[in-house]
């Protein structure tokens, strides 16, 4: 009974998180959009660090941190991660700034199957015959696009989804806490954040002040914004595994997609079309074989 619930739990979760992801994500970032895509990042970057230090403090998870510095190798590689996640921020809320949520979105849908192609190449993880096949399905739709209109490649959900897919691959070399890696991370781009925000506010091209107090709490949000969802899925994935998860993590590209389609009026051209088809076969050839395995 007890397994039961935990699974129901880390399924709740999971679906909280992808939900947040996918829906309140896209209207907070969009709704400070109009800052630019600069300052939003920097703002991204800077709470986010002290929502993790205020997290660590709560959970007193000091001693984890102390451990990491312990490894010069763990520091390289989460060095080279926080580049790696900043490029995916900076990237993704370039695509909101631009118009471009459909396009994130479709980085989004291939990540996890470009994920399982890296395991399996890297670390030689098992890949069925379906896993195979998903893979293929993903490289032709690319390939698609490359062929038959290649100025409207979603260039900026290949970015989303390689520098993600890279960033986890690397991750799993060092097995550590994703919230304390992520801290680390953050704090390694903490002064690179605080500097630009500096030269922003020099030039008067910043939009948080103290003129307006509302607007600075609400870009002071985009901390938790970014912290509470990967708590709530991370938990998620500890209480019922990574093959449901895998399937409910899909819940963030497709509210991505008809968000951008439906409420933002994003165009959606026949050859895009035809590649994000492609891609939901992949999707769902991967899907169907998680579900068989579980």
């Amino acid at each position: 009974m007890f397994i039961k619930n935990s699974f129901n739990k880390g399924i709740i979760l999971t679906s909280l998180g992808s939900f947040w992801w996918g829906f309140l994500g896209v209207i907070y970032f969009k709704f400070i959009a109009y800052a630019g895509p600069i300052e939003v990042v920097v703002h991204r970057s800077i709470w986010t660090t002290v929502t993790l230090l205020f997290t660590t403090l709560i959970f007193s998870k000091w001693f984890k941190i102390k451990e990491i510095f312990n490894f010069k190798k763990k520091l390289f590689i989460l060095f080279v991660s926080g580049l790696l996640i900043f490029t995916n921020w900076s990237t993704w809320i370039y695509a909101v700034w631009n118009n471009q949520v459909i396009d994130a979105s479709f980085g989004y849908f291939i990540m996890p199957i470009i994920s399982i192609f890296f395991g399996y190449f890297f670390y030689k993880e098992k890949l069925s015959k379906k896993g195979f096949f998903s893979v293929f399905i993903v490289l032709a739709s690319i390939l698609y696009l490359l062929l038959t209109n290649f100025e409207n490649i979603p260039w900026v959900g290949l970015i989303v989804a390689l520098s993600w897919s890279v960033y986890n691959l690397l991750k799993k070399k060092i097995l550590i806490d994703t919230d304390i890696g992520l801290l680390v991370e953050s704090l390694y781009l903490l002064p690179f954040v605080l500097i630009i925000f500096y030269f922003i506010s020099q030039n008067n091209y910043n939009d948080f002040t103290i003129s307006d107090p509302s607007m600075m709490v609400i870009f002071m949000m985009a901390g938790p914004m970014t912290v509470i969802p990967l708590f709530l899925y991370v938990k998620g994935v500890e209480l019922c595994g990574l093959g449901p998860t895998g399937m409910i993590f899909y819940i963030t590209p497709t509210l991505q997609f008809l968000l951008g389609y439906y409420m933002y009026n994003e165009p959606l051209n026949l050859d895009k079309l035809v590649s994000f088809i492609l891609i939901w076969i992949a999707v769902f050839i991967y899907l169907k074989d998680l579900y068989e395995k579980n």
